[in-house]
């Protein structure tokens, strides 16, 4: 899939089937994580790759706005310094993530950003660390669409040169 095909059509999946995502594929999509673009180098991430089930049901109960992780097949915990870039470069790592993994027919998504903390104690993780994130991966459960979805209009939000002046 060409990345702007990606872009324009992944959607959040929050039902997986139960089939295994292949560790060859994970691996891919932690991969393009590390790959990411980074200020400085700095490179403020680690990932932790979860696929046993008892832990996988303990990361869905512990993520309030992700219950659906203890149904996936695989997750990443995603881990950021504390670093002046670690939250912006993190992201671009997740996103990098989850349009790999669309690529690749697996569905996922960002599940976080707050109320983690529990998570750190569970998976054992360092106070250097913090838990950005939780990426759910599995093939989609439901039959769904690619590219439907409802944004803003490219002309309401595209400027050319200052601000209210039409790009087009």
């Amino acid at each position: 899939m060409e990345v702007y095909d990606a872009i324009r059509t992944v959607l959040a999946v929050r039902k997986y089937q139960s089939k295994p995502v292949p560790a060859e594929t994970v691996r891919k999509i932690v991969d393009a994580g590390r790959l990411s673009a980074s200020a400085r180098n700095v490179q403020p991430w680690q990932f932790i790759v979860v696929d046993d089930r008892e832990t996988l049901q303990n990361l869905g109960s512990l993520a309030r706005t992700g219950p659906y992780i203890a149904q996936a097949p695989v997750a990443i915990v995603v881990l950021t310094d504390k670093s002046q870039f670690g939250m912006s470069d993190t992201s671009r790592c997740i996103q990098n993530m989850v349009l790999t993994a669309w690529s690749e027919g697996v569905g996922s998504n960002w599940v976080g950003f707050f109320g983690l903390e529990a998570v750190k104690t569970l998976l054992g993780v360092p106070d250097a660390w913090e838990v950005f994130a939780i990426l759910p991966l599995g093939y989609p459960a439901d039959k769904i669409g690619f590219g439907k979805k409802n944004r803003k209009p490219f002309e309401e939000v595209v400027y050319r040169g200052k601000f209210g002046v039409k790009y087009g």
